[in-house]
């Protein structure tokens, strides 16, 4: 089944002498933001998110738009490549090894130099490359220096930032470095704002460990009182928060909301807002399930580490001036290895079909037009942190089915009646699941993917744990 979806907007393509220019792109990648934590998104939201909000209202927003996985390295990888994670063989967040009754699919802990990530193809057209923050696809030889962007970035582990007199964040007003990340974006705009260039920041915020400003945080605790107080749901066997109240939270989304804006002005007082593309959205759905459950997905079932909407939906908002209507909005299921085909040809260079094999251009939707594309899928053959097991997704038009690897069960949703996943379908529709179990098996042959394979029961050791995704923090700072 295609999906042949419209999205409610159109206006001209820019004038010849302007499509001669390459426009710029800065490209916002939030950590661990739930689609439901914006404003624009969500205007019952607890948070507060004007500078999000503010680029909404100029820009499309997509209510389908999904990350490749619902953990981070996966989708990381799919926006520099173009490609479903079982292609560049990370599926899982790099570093990850938890088991359970099934050993976990081989896991690669870098992305493959042979890769022409985004960053290199738009080098190559005469891009000047920007990159500040977390990276979490490879260290050393497989940092950002060797992924097109650089050469000098220095850093370790997960984060890497420009080369830079400036002494290290303060770990109390900066713990996740979102203010550095802010600046040192404003100020390579500021310096490259007559020759075109790619920014890429990807925030640490709002991962954990969870750190923000005491003021903002002192805010946020005042206006707690007005909000129901906390509520706990139950996801097999973890609990769920059902309340987004948490103040701390709160705090560090408002001071990555507050960065973003200082870039969105810097583009603005340059001259360039005009002429520049720009990308918003969010590696996975938001943490609601286990590792302090900070934030709630509701309406959206589960959150980080699941294949529930609440793990995969994410916010997406991009604006291509002259392409995209202030304000629009679209509905046509879209995933993370469009980006890269979409901003080639939003700049005007030629496709990389060789490369970008599983993305999809969605300029068609940008100009208010239609797309056909096939279903989209996700394949995670892992145990989360979060409480989700190893399984696989399909959503094909309305319908989505979910696969469990470990004991081969299905669940079966219409998305457009039941945006909460709550009635399983499975059972009364044999026929559906099966037509979706087919279209599931014959993608994962087609893209290599490698599966979990099972524990003999006499070796099955109890409660076997993996690593948690609690990242290091950068400049040696280790939040409590």
């Amino acid at each position: 089944m295609l999906l042949v979806l419209g999205c409610f907007v159109v206006l001209p393509l820019a004038d010849a002498a302007e499509e001669k220019r390459l426009p710029n792109i800065v490209f916002i990648l939030a950590d661990d933001l739930g689609y439901m934590d914006i404003g624009a998104n969500n205007p019952k939201t607890f948070y507060e998110t004007p500078n999000i909000d503010r680029f909404a209202a100029r820009a499309m927003r997509f209510t389908a738009g999904y990350a490749a996985c619902p953990v981070c390295s996966p989708t990381r990888a799919s926006i520099m490549t173009g490609k479903y994670p079982p292609r560049t063989g990370i599926t899982n967040f790099i570093g990850g090894n938890r088991t359970g009754k099934w050993l976990p699919a081989p896991n690669q802990n870098q992305l493959a130099l042979t890769e022409v990530t985004l960053a290199k193809a738009l080098r190559g057209a005469g891009y000047r490359n920007f990159f500040a923050g977390k990276w979490h696809l490879g260290d050393g030889e497989y940092s950002p220096n060797a992924h097109g962007f650089g050469p000098r970035l220095l850093g370790n582990n997960q984060f890497y930032y420009p080369e830079s007199a400036l002494p290290p964040p303060n770990p109390q007003d900066d713990p996740k470095t979102t203010d550095r990340i802010a600046d040192e974006a404003v100020r390579f705009i500021d310096t490259h704002k007559d020759q075109p260039f790619f920014a890429y920041l990807p925030f640490l915020a709002v991962h954990i460990p969870i750190g923000a400003k005491p003021e903002l945080i002192a805010k946020y605790q005042r206006k707690q009182a007005s909000v129901p107080p906390v509520a706990w749901g139950q996801e097999r066997d973890s609990k769920v928060r059902l309340v987004q109240n948490h103040v701390a939270y709160a705090a560090m989304l408002e001071q990555m909301d507050s960065a973003i804006g200082r870039v969105l002005d810097a583009l603005e007082r340059n001259g360039l807002s005009d002429h520049t593309i720009v990308v918003f959205t969010s590696d996975n759905g938001g943490l609601a399930t286990a590792e302090g459950h900070p934030t709630s997905n509701l309406p959206l079932r589960g959150g980080k580490g699941w294949l529930y909407e609440g793990g995969i939906r994410e916010p997406w908002i991009i604006s291509a001036p002259g392409v995209t209507r202030p304000g629009s909005h679209c509905d046509t299921p879209v995933v993370s290895t469009d980006f890269y085909p979409t901003l080639l040809e939003l700049a005007g260079l030629p496709l990389m079909p060789q490369q970008h094999l599983d993305g999809v251009s969605l300029l068609p939707l940008l100009k208010g037009g239609e797309l056909q594309r096939g279903p989209l899928y996700w394949h995670y053959p892992h145990y989360s942190n979060q409480g989700g097991g190893p399984g696989g997704a399909v959503r094909d038009g309305d319908w989505k089915l979910i696969e469990s690897y470990e004991d081969g069960s299905f669940e079966l949703y219409n998305l457009r009646d039941d945006i909460g996943e709550k009635n399983d379908m499975a059972a009364g529709k044999p026929a559906k699941v099966a037509e979706l179990r087919g279209k599931l098996v014959d993608w994962r042959k087609s893209v290599q993917a490698l599966m979990p394979t099972p524990i003999p029961a006499n070796q099955i050791k109890p409660a076997a744990q993996g690593k948690a995704q609690s990242s290091p923090e950068p400049f040696g700072k280790q939040e409590s």
